[in-house]
Protein backbone atom coordinates (compact mmCIF):
# COMPACT_ATOMS: atom_id res chain seq x y z
CA UNK A 1 0.00 0.00 0.00
CA UNK A 2 1.15 3.18 -0.82
CA UNK A 3 1.74 5.82 1.81
CA UNK A 4 1.89 10.01 0.99
CA UNK A 5 3.36 12.39 3.04
CA UNK A 6 1.58 15.16 4.34
CA UNK A 7 2.73 18.49 2.57
CA UNK A 8 3.18 21.67 5.19
CA UNK A 9 0.99 24.17 3.72
CA UNK A 10 2.29 28.02 4.85
CA UNK A 11 3.39 31.59 3.71
CA UNK A 12 6.93 31.94 2.86
CA UNK A 13 8.24 35.43 4.86
CA UNK A 14 7.93 37.44 1.35
CA UNK A 15 4.53 36.06 0.77
CA UNK A 16 3.70 37.54 4.44
CA UNK A 17 5.37 40.74 3.80
CA UNK A 18 3.27 41.38 0.55
CA UNK A 19 0.37 40.74 2.40
CA UNK A 20 1.25 43.47 5.44
CA UNK A 21 2.24 45.31 2.45
CA UNK A 22 -1.12 45.28 0.60
CA UNK A 23 -3.14 45.96 4.14
CA UNK A 24 -1.20 48.90 4.93
CA UNK A 25 -1.94 50.11 1.32
CA UNK A 26 -5.55 49.56 1.92
CA UNK A 27 -5.55 51.43 5.30
CA UNK A 28 -3.39 54.33 4.02
CA UNK A 29 -6.30 54.73 1.00
CA UNK A 30 -9.09 54.41 3.44
CA UNK A 31 -7.97 56.69 6.46
CA UNK A 32 -8.63 59.67 4.68
CA UNK A 33 -12.13 58.49 4.28
CA UNK A 34 -13.07 57.53 7.46
CA UNK A 35 -11.56 61.13 8.98
CA UNK A 36 -13.60 62.59 6.23
CA UNK A 37 -17.13 60.77 7.16
CA UNK A 38 -15.95 61.59 10.69
CA UNK A 39 -15.60 65.19 10.20
CA UNK A 40 -18.95 65.09 8.32
CA UNK A 41 -21.04 63.60 11.04
CA UNK A 42 -19.57 66.05 13.48
CA UNK A 43 -20.88 68.73 11.88
CA UNK A 44 -23.90 67.24 10.82
CA UNK A 45 -24.61 66.36 14.71
CA UNK A 46 -23.56 69.80 15.95
CA UNK A 47 -26.15 71.35 13.38
CA UNK A 48 -28.51 69.16 14.85
CA UNK A 49 -27.49 70.32 18.10
CA UNK A 50 -28.41 74.02 17.53
CA UNK A 51 -31.25 72.92 15.90
CA UNK A 52 -32.58 71.43 19.05
CA UNK A 53 -30.93 74.65 21.01
CA UNK A 54 -33.38 76.94 18.69
CA UNK A 55 -36.32 75.34 19.29
CA UNK A 56 -35.96 75.74 22.97
CA UNK A 57 -35.29 79.57 22.47
CA UNK A 58 -38.36 79.86 20.37
CA UNK A 59 -40.51 77.92 22.63
CA UNK A 60 -39.16 80.21 25.79
CA UNK A 61 -40.41 83.35 23.53
CA UNK A 62 -43.91 81.86 23.37
CA UNK A 63 -44.31 80.83 26.80
CA UNK A 64 -42.93 84.35 27.85
CA UNK A 65 -45.65 87.08 26.13
CA UNK A 66 -42.66 86.89 23.29
CA UNK A 67 -39.91 88.03 25.47
CA UNK A 68 -36.76 86.58 24.49
CA UNK A 69 -34.50 84.02 27.22
CA UNK A 70 -32.06 86.17 28.85
CA UNK A 71 -28.60 86.35 28.12
CA UNK A 72 -27.11 87.44 31.09
CA UNK A 73 -24.33 85.52 32.28
CA UNK A 74 -21.51 87.71 30.90
CA UNK A 75 -17.53 88.64 31.38
CA UNK A 76 -17.39 91.83 30.75
CA UNK A 77 -13.44 92.98 30.88
CA UNK A 78 -12.59 90.33 33.99
CA UNK A 79 -15.84 90.94 35.68
CA UNK A 80 -18.88 88.43 35.89
CA UNK A 81 -22.08 89.06 36.08
CA UNK A 82 -24.77 85.48 36.23
CA UNK A 83 -27.96 86.90 36.81
CA UNK A 84 -30.69 85.25 34.64
CA UNK A 85 -29.58 83.35 31.39
CA UNK A 86 -30.12 80.76 29.13
CA UNK A 87 -26.99 79.00 30.33
CA UNK A 88 -24.57 80.26 33.42
CA UNK A 89 -21.29 81.51 32.62
CA UNK A 90 -18.61 78.50 33.46
CA UNK A 91 -19.39 75.54 30.83
CA UNK A 92 -20.09 73.36 33.10
CA UNK A 93 -23.04 70.61 33.31
CA UNK A 94 -24.48 72.24 36.55
CA UNK A 95 -24.43 75.87 34.59
CA UNK A 96 -26.55 74.23 31.75
CA UNK A 97 -28.80 72.77 33.92
CA UNK A 98 -29.51 76.00 35.68
CA UNK A 99 -29.96 77.89 32.51
CA UNK A 100 -33.48 79.01 31.71
CA UNK A 101 -33.87 76.90 28.47
CA UNK A 102 -32.85 73.45 30.20
CA UNK A 103 -36.50 72.88 31.29
CA UNK A 104 -37.13 72.61 26.93
CA UNK A 105 -34.71 69.79 26.33
CA UNK A 106 -33.36 67.98 29.41
CA UNK A 107 -30.26 66.58 27.31
CA UNK A 108 -26.81 68.14 27.73
CA UNK A 109 -25.32 66.44 24.85
CA UNK A 110 -27.10 68.83 22.77
CA UNK A 111 -24.86 71.71 24.35
CA UNK A 112 -21.62 70.92 23.35
CA UNK A 113 -20.28 70.10 20.03
CA UNK A 114 -19.02 66.45 18.92
CA UNK A 115 -15.59 68.39 17.56
CA UNK A 116 -15.04 70.43 20.84
CA UNK A 117 -12.50 68.79 22.77
CA UNK A 118 -11.43 72.09 25.01
CA UNK A 119 -11.32 70.77 28.60
CA UNK A 120 -12.54 72.80 31.83
CA UNK A 121 -9.66 74.61 33.85
CA UNK A 122 -9.51 76.57 36.16
CA UNK A 123 -6.28 79.30 37.22
CA UNK A 124 -4.76 79.34 40.68
CA UNK A 125 -7.47 81.77 42.05
CA UNK A 126 -10.14 78.76 40.80
CA UNK A 127 -11.49 81.20 37.85
CA UNK A 128 -12.14 79.09 34.91
CA UNK A 129 -9.36 79.69 32.41
CA UNK A 130 -10.79 78.46 28.43
CA UNK A 131 -7.65 79.20 27.02
CA UNK A 132 -5.69 76.53 29.27
CA UNK A 133 -8.55 74.11 28.62
CA UNK A 134 -8.49 74.60 25.05
CA UNK A 135 -4.66 74.03 25.28
CA UNK A 136 -5.42 70.61 26.69
CA UNK A 137 -6.59 71.07 30.03
CA UNK A 138 -6.31 67.85 32.37
CA UNK A 139 -10.22 68.35 33.91
CA UNK A 140 -13.42 66.82 31.94
CA UNK A 141 -14.80 67.89 28.80
CA UNK A 142 -16.94 70.80 28.84
CA UNK A 143 -20.04 70.97 28.53
CA UNK A 144 -21.30 73.63 26.52
CA UNK A 145 -19.45 74.91 23.03
CA UNK A 146 -22.29 77.42 22.08
CA UNK A 147 -23.18 81.11 22.84
CA UNK A 148 -25.77 83.12 22.51
CA UNK A 149 -25.76 86.35 20.57
CA UNK A 150 -25.45 89.26 22.62
CA UNK A 151 -28.00 90.91 19.67
CA UNK A 152 -30.85 88.34 21.27
CA UNK A 153 -31.60 90.20 24.99
CA UNK A 154 -28.15 90.01 25.79
CA UNK A 155 -27.29 91.70 29.05
CA UNK A 156 -29.81 94.78 29.18
CA UNK A 157 -31.09 94.17 33.03
CA UNK A 158 -28.00 94.50 34.69
CA UNK A 159 -26.05 97.20 33.04
CA UNK A 160 -27.11 100.07 31.78
CA UNK A 161 -24.54 100.56 29.06
CA UNK A 162 -25.31 97.74 27.52
CA UNK A 163 -28.62 98.71 25.75
CA UNK A 164 -27.37 102.50 25.48
CA UNK A 165 -24.44 101.31 23.87
CA UNK A 166 -25.29 97.96 22.05
CA UNK A 167 -28.74 97.31 19.51
CA UNK A 168 -31.01 94.21 20.61
CA UNK A 169 -34.10 92.97 20.32
CA UNK A 170 -35.72 92.15 23.54
CA UNK A 171 -38.54 90.54 21.86
CA UNK A 172 -39.43 88.26 19.13
CA UNK A 173 -41.30 90.32 17.23
CA UNK A 174 -38.89 92.76 17.35
CA UNK A 175 -36.34 91.30 15.45
CA UNK A 176 -35.04 93.71 12.42
CA UNK A 177 -32.07 94.97 11.08
CA UNK A 178 -31.63 92.37 10.60
CA UNK A 179 -34.93 90.32 10.18
CA UNK A 180 -35.04 86.72 11.38
CA UNK A 181 -33.55 85.13 8.77
CA UNK A 182 -30.39 86.83 9.06
CA UNK A 183 -30.78 87.53 12.59
CA UNK A 184 -27.63 85.53 14.43
CA UNK A 185 -28.66 83.42 17.43
CA UNK A 186 -26.71 80.72 18.67
CA UNK A 187 -22.95 80.02 17.20
CA UNK A 188 -20.18 77.58 17.40
CA UNK A 189 -17.88 79.50 19.36
CA UNK A 190 -14.27 79.82 19.71
CA UNK A 191 -13.28 77.81 22.12
CA UNK A 192 -10.09 80.06 24.10
CA UNK A 193 -12.76 83.03 24.16
CA UNK A 194 -15.95 81.10 25.14
CA UNK A 195 -15.15 82.77 29.07
CA UNK A 196 -19.33 83.40 29.52
CA UNK A 197 -22.46 82.53 27.48
CA UNK A 198 -22.93 85.37 25.47
CA UNK A 199 -21.01 85.61 22.08
CA UNK A 200 -20.39 89.86 21.68
CA UNK A 201 -19.49 91.27 18.54
CA UNK A 202 -19.71 95.02 17.57
CA UNK A 203 -22.24 96.22 15.02
CA UNK A 204 -19.53 98.80 14.02
CA UNK A 205 -15.89 99.24 14.05
CA UNK A 206 -14.51 99.70 17.79
CA UNK A 207 -11.15 100.29 17.97
CA UNK A 208 -8.73 102.89 17.44
CA UNK A 209 -4.70 102.42 16.80
CA UNK A 210 -2.59 105.10 15.77
CA UNK A 211 -5.49 107.29 14.72
CA UNK A 212 -7.24 104.74 12.07
CA UNK A 213 -10.73 102.87 13.61
CA UNK A 214 -10.02 98.85 13.09
CA UNK A 215 -12.78 96.05 14.12
CA UNK A 216 -11.76 93.44 16.26
CA UNK A 217 -13.15 90.13 17.88
CA UNK A 218 -14.96 90.62 20.95
CA UNK A 219 -15.68 86.73 21.00
CA UNK A 220 -14.58 84.81 17.80
CA UNK A 221 -16.44 82.13 15.95
CA UNK A 222 -15.09 78.48 16.24
CA UNK A 223 -13.02 77.03 12.93
CA UNK A 224 -13.25 73.17 14.28
CA UNK A 225 -15.51 72.16 11.26
CA UNK A 226 -13.19 71.48 8.47
CA UNK A 227 -12.22 75.04 9.09
CA UNK A 228 -16.20 76.70 9.24
CA UNK A 229 -18.35 76.94 12.18
CA UNK A 230 -22.40 76.13 12.92
CA UNK A 231 -24.81 78.61 13.82
CA UNK A 232 -28.57 79.12 14.06
CA UNK A 233 -30.99 82.00 13.21
CA UNK A 234 -34.04 83.50 14.68
CA UNK A 235 -36.23 82.07 11.71
CA UNK A 236 -35.48 78.48 13.06
CA UNK A 237 -32.65 77.19 10.45
CA UNK A 238 -29.45 76.68 10.76
CA UNK A 239 -26.46 77.01 8.42
CA UNK A 240 -22.48 76.15 8.17
CA UNK A 241 -20.36 78.45 7.28
CA UNK A 242 -16.50 78.26 5.85
CA UNK A 243 -13.83 81.00 6.66
CA UNK A 244 -11.98 82.27 4.75
CA UNK A 245 -8.80 82.21 6.97
CA UNK A 246 -8.39 79.48 10.19
CA UNK A 247 -9.46 81.59 13.54
CA UNK A 248 -6.82 81.46 15.63
CA UNK A 249 -7.18 83.35 19.24
CA UNK A 250 -3.79 85.52 19.85
CA UNK A 251 -4.97 88.04 22.64
CA UNK A 252 -8.43 89.70 23.96
CA UNK A 253 -10.26 92.11 21.55
CA UNK A 254 -7.87 90.60 19.02
CA UNK A 255 -7.90 93.32 15.72
CA UNK A 256 -9.36 91.16 12.63
CA UNK A 257 -6.40 90.91 10.24
CA UNK A 258 -7.38 91.98 6.95
CA UNK A 259 -7.06 88.69 5.15
CA UNK A 260 -10.26 87.83 7.30
CA UNK A 261 -11.91 91.17 6.95
CA UNK A 262 -14.74 89.06 5.08
CA UNK A 263 -15.36 86.86 7.69
CA UNK A 264 -15.54 89.37 10.29
CA UNK A 265 -17.92 91.68 7.77
CA UNK A 266 -20.58 88.25 7.50
CA UNK A 267 -20.99 87.79 10.54
CA UNK A 268 -20.96 91.30 11.59
CA UNK A 269 -24.12 91.69 9.10
CA UNK A 270 -25.92 89.06 11.38
CA UNK A 271 -25.28 91.04 14.39
CA UNK A 272 -28.27 94.06 15.51
CA UNK A 273 -27.46 97.17 13.74
CA UNK A 274 -28.42 100.79 14.98
CA UNK A 275 -31.76 101.60 12.85
CA UNK A 276 -32.07 105.38 11.36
Amino acid sequence: MKTFAMKKMGFTLIELLVVIAIIAILAAMLLPSLAKAKTKAQTAGCLSNLKQLELCWQMYAHDNNDVLVPNNSVNIWGAFSAGAAWALADPTETNVKDGLLWKYNTSVGIYRCPADRSTLAYDAGGNFDPVAGANGGTGPLRARSYNLSLSVNGYPDFNPWVPTNIPMSKKFTSINAPNTDKCLVFIDENESTLTDSVFGMSSTYSMTVQGQTIPIWWDMPADRHNQGANLSFADGHVEHWKWRVPKIYTTPFQPVAPVEMSDWLRLQACIKQWED
